[in-house]
């Protein structure tokens, strides 16, 4: 069922895409997000299946529930997206507004368990990219977020 949900979602242009998710989250959307790194500084980044293929690659988050944390929504989120079981603290490390209908939040993330397992409705691939070796089709907030700026699109 999710297969068909993934593939009406790809047709839908971008105008459409924004109507669905608006109506699912009642007026204005907080996104919440998270940045991974590993031992060596590396950080997460995901492939994600609905983004627009111009940009599929982002770190691991997505929408605020009502009532819920942004902490805390960036924690449920890795752990959905990745099986990865992360603590999240202090204040945000990035946020970003100016938007129509939303606000971003980027948290820094810590690994405490689980392990690398991808919801397959929502993630293509996920892979750990050094700062100086971030993929193409990075989001631009995320790219000036992770060191390689080049300018807030």
């Amino acid at each position: 069922m999710r297969a068909i949900g993934v593939g009406i979602w790809r047709r839908l242009n971008g105008r459409w895409q924004w109507r669905l998710v608006r109506w699912r989250h009642h007026g204005f959307l907080v996104y919440a997000a998270g940045v991974l790194h590993d031992e060596e500084g590396r950080v997460l980044l995901l492939r994600h299946r609905l983004w627009p293929e111009s940009r599929p690659w982002g770190l691991p988050g997505g929408y605020v529930n009502a009532g819920e944390r942004l902490e805390d929504a960036a924690a449920r989120e890795i752990r959905e997206e990745t099986g990865l079981e992360v603590a999240v603290s202090g204040p945000p490390v990035a946020v970003f507004s100016g938007y129509l209908y939303r606000v971003e939040t980027y948290w820094t993330a810590r690994l405490t368990g689980g392990d690398l397992r991808l919801d397959p409705s929502e993630v293509l691939e996920a892979r750990w990219f050094a700062p100086d070796e971030l993929p193409s089709g990075l989001s631009e907030n995320h790219r000036a977020l992770l060191g390689g700026a080049t300018g807030r699109p």
